[in-house]
């Protein structure tokens, strides 16, 4: 039950964003009917224009010691359930600092 796996020469996590939301933050996992297993994350920005997604990037950078540049979406651009790509190795640290990123109900 991971959401995040290796990429390429990083990783490719899985969200599922919830924008306009009340709060700011990460949440639980959430598995969809396929078994693909979501980080929940919320923001109170509008999904206009991209803003939700930009927002998200800024987010991840910083939650994750990143830089924004090094975080490209690969799908999910006007959807809810996201794939990001991480152009960094997937070290035990930042193995850590995903996991970190995971709240329990």
């Amino acid at each position: 039950m991971c959401f995040y796996e290796p990429y390429k020469t990083g990783c490719a996590i899985r969200i599922k964003l919830t924008p306009n939301a009340a709060f700011c933050g990460f949440g639980s996992l959430f598995i969809n009917a396929d078994g693909q297993t979501y980080l929940k994350t919320y923001l109170t920005t509008v999904p206009e224009k991209g803003k939700a997604n930009k927002e998200l990037l800024k987010m991840l950078a910083k939650e994750l010691q990143i830089s924004k540049q090094n975080i490209e979406l690969l799908s999910g651009a006007t959807t809810h359930l996201k794939k990001l790509y991480l152009q960094t190795p997937l070290t035990p640290e930042l193995i850590q600092k995903l996991n970190n990123l995971i709240k329990e109900n």
